[in-house]
Parts: structure tokens; C-alpha cells; sequence
């Protein structure tokens, strides 16, 4: 058994992205549901917005989170480097 990894293919690579972000979806919508249930009881009466508010918001940095995750270049500061930049510092090392 050799220890050198072996390469991952790109849509493995997209389908760890796919779960991570859904499961993220999951659990961020989960906690604004929970966050709205509990400023509903407490806060407002019982109304219903809260909960959908919460979820909202959970749901959004969900989404937030995806997208840097699928699109580095989203993200403030990062730099994408053309291919032909990273050649000609290779070469002139």
C-alpha cells in the first residue's frame, strides 16, 4: 500500500462543496428557526414573522457561505493569479 494520496476528481471536489453547503443550509436555517420560535414566544406575542425572519437570515448566510465556497474571487482581498503570471515567476526563480 503506497501512503501518496491519490488525486481527487473535480466532482468529488464539487460534491464535498455541494454537502458542505447543505449541510451548513441545514443547520444555519435550523438555528434561525429556533432563535424565531424563541423571540416569538418571548418577545412578540407569538407572532409568526420572527420565525420566518430567523430562518431567513439563516438561510442567507447559508447562502453566503456557499457562494465564497463555489466563488473564491467573491471573497475581499483575494487575488486571483492569471496562469501565465505564475510561469513567468516560476522562470525567473
Amino acid at each position: 500500500m503506497s501512503s501518496t494520496p491519490k488525486p481527487t476528481s473535480s466532482e468529488n471536489i464539487i460534491a464535498q462543496k455541494f454537502d458542505r453547503c447543505l449541510a451548513d443550509l441545514i443547520v444555519k436555517s435550523g438555528v434561525g428557526f429556533s432563535a424565531g420560535v424563541i423571540a416569538s414566544v418571548i418577545l412578540f406575542r407569538r407572532r409568526a414573522w420572527p420565525v420566518a425572519l430567523g430562518t431567513g437570515f439563516g438561510a442567507g448566510m447559508a447562502y453566503a457561505d456557499c457562494d465564497r465556497s463555489f466563488n473564491p474571487a467573491r471573497i475581499p482581498g483575494t487575488r486571483i493569479i492569471p496562469h501565465t503570471e505564475v510561469k513567468k515567476d516560476e522562470g525567473s526563480s
